[in-house]
């Protein structure tokens, strides 16, 4: 969700930019990707991966140390 409001965040950026400073702004679609496949990603590892080693723990020993 981040990934896609960044994405929708720089796309409005670049164009008021162009249109209030007169330049042409490019927004290359392989960029995008990209930056919405690392997005995916990093959203991806730390949330499995936090609840992954959670998930092996006691739960009754866990909330002791909480």
């Amino acid at each position: 969700m981040g990934g896609a409001i960044g994405i929708g965040v720089g796309f409005g950026g670049a164009t008021l930019l162009g249109h209030f400073t007169g330049w042409n702004t490019a927004i290359s679609p392989a960029i995008v990707v990209i930056a919405l496949v690392f997005s995916a990603t990093v959203g991806i590892f730390f949330g499995f991966y936090p609840a992954r080693q959670a998930a092996g723990l006691n739960p009754i020993e866990a909330l002791r140390y909480e």
